[in-house]
């Protein structure tokens, strides 16, 4: 089949379709969770080549032909051609929030509407720091991100590529130098931030503009079709096809992405695309343009927008930590995903497109009933932020509140009391004071901050030292030791106290590796009395693929960092990792406030019972102090999620500050010890 054909007076290219249609087929099948196709994901780059190459070919002929780019009918075009089926799903989406998602978690996803609706949803989540390949409770309006970048793709680049076209005065070889240069400059930005700033290197423009660029180029490049014989045209494109299809298969959530490793899915469209401009029967463009793969192309806009909301909101109202069968996926994000796409296809994207009543006036008509609609949905979004965030959450039954020592076994409720603490809409915010007060390192710091609390001249000298996971028990170490100690808190996000390398994205954390040095450099030269560690138990961890247990690297690390610290003459203290829960505690917790044992965690799954082992040989081999809190927080089959009137978590992995207050008089006798002090001296009981 010949791969162009005449529509609206340009060069269609079937086969430009047909990769359209490859693209979202990947994202579905990932968003699917079919197998297989663990870097599914790779199909948005696909998509970013495409609109590269599309929108750049459409300027350069208004170029070359006119010497000038219309910029208001340009982004006339662009603003019907996206904003009709992009407000509609979104808008949807926000009203089947409202119905379906977990109260706690709506003013959440409200907020990532209103985000969207300012065109600006890419930003948001990569200041949320969001994780887009392992995230365990996404957003419905995450997808977003990539018309974000898009949106502000189309914004920026017609005025770039008229100055550079003006400046290099129409010279076709100087053109694809600049946009050489340009496309490098940003692969770097990505490649270097994707090692230290995954979040930022996903989801922003200036990080994944290139793979646009490379589309830009092969426009250009195509603006004199090359010569190539048959044989090398159809080994071109098939290649191509082959690297993507590679890179879906080989890439997986553990992959850093996007990297350099984000230049096989991209290279390998560019090639299609390329080779696709010359007729070959024997390359991938036959294919590409039978008739299903141009109907799923057609639609792919469409397809690409209503597919993820039906797997997430579904998935959140059926609740989180029950994960949908790959059936229940397939036949959301894809069965039912295909004729509701084609609704918006043919009801909302094609009509709109070209409506007489907007394109029989100047562009700037467009443009005035956009903004017109956009401030009509974020003012009726803001409103319904603001009511999501006054509701009334949980029953109006109180119970009876925790005693001053922690019980054993714990005593669940099974339902949400009118006294909960911290009440549900308020537990995102229950966080040790190190978070408020900056000490608390994020994943790009690596300077060893010297925050003290308790009594600064305090005979006693603690230091809490590790990940958020050390940092969560804070608020205990202050309660037992505040008044007669002066404690240090070095903490720093994913970064355990133990000597080993974690991975971070799929990317070694080196930056983890030399602050800790740091760390244990400060603390070995100033000794406290104590080190109080606990860490996250379920890093992935460099060297593991070469063979040796996780338990055994673990170990060695840990034992690694305590001997330097005994050899300092430290005491320390070793707190054994909280429980992990599969999904977000408090937003299940509000899906049904009348009975929440749905919430609470399988013992077996939130423990890593290997790990524990490991922490519990290396404080007895090193003459240090092992204190295991799980009695207090799991019986012996479920870690609830509700223990008295105390809400346990505040996310997945993290403890609330209120419960871990509740169980400091726990840790007493052996803080005390450590210490050197009499018991009765540490907490309420010296007060």
């Amino acid at each position: 089949m010949d791969s162009t054909t005449a529509r609206g007076g340009q060069a269609f290219r079937t086969d430009v379709q047909g990769l359209r249609a490859i693209a979202v087929g990947l994202v579905l099948l990932y968003h699917a969770g079919v197998p297989g196709i663990s870097g599914g994901y790779i199909g948005v780059d696909v998509f970013f080549v495409i609109s590269g190459f599309l929108i750049s070919t459409h300027l350069l002929q208004t170029l070359e032909r006119e010497g000038r780019i219309h910029f208001a009918d340009f982004y006339a075009r662009r603003i019907r051609r996206i904003l009709p089926a992009s407000l509609t799903v979104a808008a949807f989406t926000a009203v089947a929030a409202v119905l379906f998602y977990p109260p706690v978690a709506l003013e959440r996803v409200l907020r990532d509407a209103l985000a969207t609706i300012l065109y600006v949803p890419n930003i948001w989540f990569a200041v949320q720091e969001t994780d887009y390949l392992a995230d365990h409770s996404p957003s419905p309006y995450q997808h977003y991100w990539s018309l974000g970048v898009e949106e502000q793709f189309y914004l920026l680049w017609p005025l770039v590529l008229l100055l550079l076209f003006l400046l290099v005065r129409r010279r076709r070889s100087w053109l694809i130098l600049c946009i050489i240069a340009l496309t490098g400059a940003s692969l770097v930005a990505g490649a270097v931030l994707t090692l230290g700033d995954q979040p930022t290197a996903f989801f922003s423009l200036p990080t994944r503009a290139w793979e646009l660029l490379v589309g830009a180029l092969v426009a250009v490049l195509l603006r004199r079709p090359p010569r190539a014989p048959a044989a090398a045209v159809a080994i071109g494109g098939w290649a191509g096809v082959a690297m993507v299809l590679a890179g879906a298969v080989a890439f997986d959530s553990g992959t850093a992405f996007p990297g350099v490793v984000a230049l096989v899915p991209t290279v390998g469209t560019a090639l299609v695309i390329f080779f696709g401009a010359t007729p070959s029967t024997a390359g991938p463009t036959t294919l590409l343009s039978i008739r299903p793969m141009q109907f799923v192309g057609l639609i792919s806009y469409s397809l690409y927008l209503v597919h993820w909301p039906l797997l997430v909101i579904t998935h959140a109202h059926v609740g989180e930590e029950r994960p949908l069968p790959l059936f229940a996926r397939v036949m959301l994000g894809i069965v039912l995903a295909l004729p509701l796409a084609w609704l918006l296809f043919r009801f909302v994207e094609t009509p709109l497109r070209s409506p007489r009543m907007l394109t029989s006036r100047r562009p700037r008509a467009t443009m005035f009933a956009a903004l017109g609609l956009s401030i009509l949905l974020t003012v009726s979004t803001a409103w319904t932020v603001q009511w999501a965030s006054v509701r009334d959450l949980g029953t109006s039954t109180p119970v009876a509140l925790a005693p001053d020592f922690p019980a054993e076994p714990p005593v669940a409720t099974e339902f949400v009391p009118q006294n909960l603490r911290p009440a549900l809409d308020e537990v995102a915010d229950d966080l040790p004071r190190l978070y408020a007060d900056g000490c608390r390192l994020d994943v790009k710091s690596e300077q060893v901050l010297d925050c003290v609390y308790g009594d600064a001249t305090g005979a006693k000298r603690i230091a809490v030292f590790g990940d958020s996971h050390s940092a969560q028990w804070f608020p205990a170490i202050d309660e037992l030791a505040g008044r007669i100690s002066a404690i240090r808190a070095y903490t720093k996000s994913s970064c355990p106290a133990a000597e080993v390398t974690v991975l971070v994205k799929g990317v070694p954390y080196s930056a983890c590796d030399r602050w800790r040095e740091k760390v244990l450099a400060h603390l070995v030269a100033d000794p406290p009395d104590v080190v109080v560690i606990s860490n996250f138990s379920h890093y992935p961890l460099s060297g593991q693929p070469h063979g040796e247990r996780r338990q055994e690297i673990w170990k060695r690390g840990l034992s690694a960092t305590v001997e330097r610290l005994r050899a300092a003459g430290i005491r320390v203290l070793i707190i054994a990792d909280t429980p992990q829960s599969p999904a977000q505690p408090p937003t299940c917790l509000s899906a049904d406030v009348a009975d929440v044992t749905a919430c609470d965690i399988g013992r077996d799954s939130a423990l890593d019972e290997e790990i524990a082992a490991a922490e519990r040989a290396v404080a007895q081999e090193t003459d240090s102090a092992y204190a295991d809190l799980t009695r207090y927080i799991c019986d012996a089959k479920v870690c609830p999620a509700i223990i008295f009137d105390l809400q346990v978590y505040r996310d997945v992995n993290h403890l609330t500050s209120t419960f871990v207050r509740y169980l400091a008089p726990a840790l007493r006798p052996q803080l005390a010890e450590m210490l050197d002090v009499p018991p009765a001296s540490l907490g309420e009981s010296a007060r």
